[in-house]
């Protein structure tokens, strides 16, 4: 897991080849206007979703926190306050489904071993072993995640 904040995206990049091209993406949106919706990357493997939602409590944490087999989530934060739950997928031991490769998802039910916040441009940057909770907080939350295909 990576948390940062977009004037050091840069500094990723070598980590996945696609990671350069999410982030130029994510420079091309006016992030205080974007609606809510799936977008076209104009790349193979990125698919961007933004959300705009109210956060969840805190005690609903450890219901489905999620992981991923085929995809490395980076999710910006565009407003609110977000906290995040997080686990190492090795540690978890309370699978509550089984993964589902369509959409690419499998989910935990285990308390998360720490919380961390995301402010206005900060992201997070989960990959298949990181076990996270999004979408905690009081009022909405607004999003940007970017599926970046392994």
């Amino acid at each position: 897991m990576i948390i940062d904040t977009l004037p050091n995206a840069k500094k990723y990049f070598p980590l996945h080849p696609l990671f350069s091209k999410a982030f130029k993406f994510i420079e091309s949106v006016n992030l205080k206007e974007v609606e809510t919706g799936e977008y076209e990357t104009g790349e193979t493997g990125l698919r961007a979703i933004v959300s705009n939602k109210p956060g969840l409590a805190a005690r609903e944490s450890k219901n489905k926190m999620e992981c991923h087999n085929q995809h490395i989530d980076i999710q910006l934060c565009l407003n609110g306050n977000e906290k995040i739950g997080w686990k190492s997928r090795y540690t978890c031991t309370s699978g509550k489904e089984k993964y589902d490769p369509e959409k690419d998802v499998l989910f935990f039910s285990d308390t998360p071993d720490m919380y961390f916040q995301l402010r206005e441009n900060q992201f997070a940057i989960f990959f298949p072993e990181d076990v996270h909770k999004p979408m905690i907080g009081k009022g909405n939350i607004k999003k940007l995640v970017i599926k970046v295909r392994i």
